[in-house]
């Protein structure tokens, strides 16, 4: 199958964006049944990972931590400003995969997909 790619923009420096919405649209839409969704973000400031969807006081807590485990004002050496980033992208890592079963992703019931 053809990768198909999907563009986002954030909203702040350290940001989730909930795209599970997006990703069973694609699923949904590519007529696949059964098999594997690979989720891959080709940049070194990106990432991709599995969070509860339901509170969105996690979303907020997994920001406000990132942040204070790799502050954005750390004592970096790469000298273009965006070494949290780096750091906070090889954390969370760039890719996951999704089980698809009957045409649907199979996420736990409280699970959704964040950029």
């Amino acid at each position: 199958m053809t990768p198909i790619t999907l563009t986002l923009r954030t909203g702040s420096r350290t940001d989730l964006i909930e795209i599970t919405w997006k990703v069973r649209e694609l699923v949904s839409q590519s007529g696949i049944q059964d098999g594997i969704c690979t989720l891959f973000v080709p940049h070194t400031t990106a990432a991709v990972t599995i969070n509860e969807n339901a509170d969105p006081d996690v979303v907020t807590d997994m920001i406000r931590s990132l942040d204070k485990l790799i502050p954005w004002n750390g004592d970096y050496r790469h000298a273009e400003g965006n070494s949290a980033a780096h750091l906070k992208s090889s954390l969370t890592g760039v890719s996951l995969q999704v089980f698809i079963s009957e045409g649907q992703l199979v996420l736990g019931t409280w699970q959704g997909i964040y950029f």
